[in-house]
C-alpha cells in the first residue's frame, strides 16, 4: 500500500518532542493531494490506511494512534497512549491522553479531555469542559458536558445526559433518558428514567 501522507521539515517542539506538520501524497476522503495537515512525532501516530487524518494544528505524539476514519484537528492533542479510531473525531481544544480510547462515532470536543483508562465510544459526544477519566465509560448516545466530570468506574450510556458541574464517580451507572445537572452529584447508585 502506497503511502498518503509525508512528514515534512516543517516542525514544532512540544514536551520535549519534536513533531512534523504532514503533507497528504494523494487524494483521500476529503483530503486533497498536497494539503498540509496538523503536526505528529512519527508515522506510527497516523496510520497510512482508512480516511484518518490529523490537520489544522492538531498534535500527535508519544505512542498515541489515529487509525480508521478517525480525525484529530483544530487544537486538539491526541498523546501519551491514547487511541482514536472507527468515525471518531477529536476537536477544538480537546485533550485525549494516557490510554484513553475514542472510536464508534465519538466526539470529543472543546475543552474536553479523556484520559486515565477512559473510554468515549459509540455515538458519545464529550464537550465543554468535561472531563471523563479513570476507568469511566461514555457511550452509546450519552452527552457529557458543561463541566461535567465522569470518572472512577462509572458509566454513562444509553440516551444519557450529564452536564452543569454534575459528577458521576465511583460505580455509578447513568442510562436510559436520564438527565443528572446542576452540581448532582452520584457515586454508587444506577439512575435511568
Amino acid at each position: 500500500m502506497s503511502k498518503k501522507y509525508e512528514l515534512t521539515t516543517n516542525k514544532i517542539e512540544v514536551n520535549n518532542r519534536v513533531l512534523y506538520q504532514i503533507r497528504a501524497l494523494r487524494n483521500f476522503g476529503s483530503v486533497k493531494k498536497d494539503e498540509m495537515g496538523g503536526f505528529i512525532e512519527d508515522e506510527v501516530n497516523l496510520s497510512h490506511k482508512g480516511n484518518c487524518w490529523v490537520s489544522e494544528n492538531a498534535q500527535v505524539y508519544g505512542n498515541a494512534r489515529v487509525y480508521g476514519n478517525a480525525w484529530v484537528y483544530g487544537n486538539a492533542w491526541a498523546y501519551g497512549n491514547a487511541w482514536v479510531y472507527g468515525n471518531a473525531w477529536v476537536y477544538g481544544d480537546a485533550r485525549v491522553y494516557e490510554n484513553a480510547r475514542v472510536y464508534g462515532n465519538a466526539r470529543v470536543f472543546g475543552n474536553a479531555w479523556a484520559y486515565g483508562n477512559a473510554r468515549v465510544y459509540g455515538n458519545a459526544w464529550v464537550s465543554e469542559n468535561a472531563r471523563v477519566f479513570e476507568n469511566a465509560r461514555v457511550y452509546g448516545n450519552a452527552w457529557a458536558y458543561e463541566n461535567a466530570q465522569v470518572y472512577g468506574n462509572a458509566w454513562i450510556y444509553g440516551d444519557a445526559i450529564i452536564e452543569e458541574n454534575a459528577q458521576a464517580y465511583g460505580n455509578a451507572r447513568v442510562y436510559g433518558n436520564t438527565h443528572v445537572f446542576k452540581e448532582t452529584h452520584i457515586s454508587k447508585q444506577k439512575i435511568n428514567h
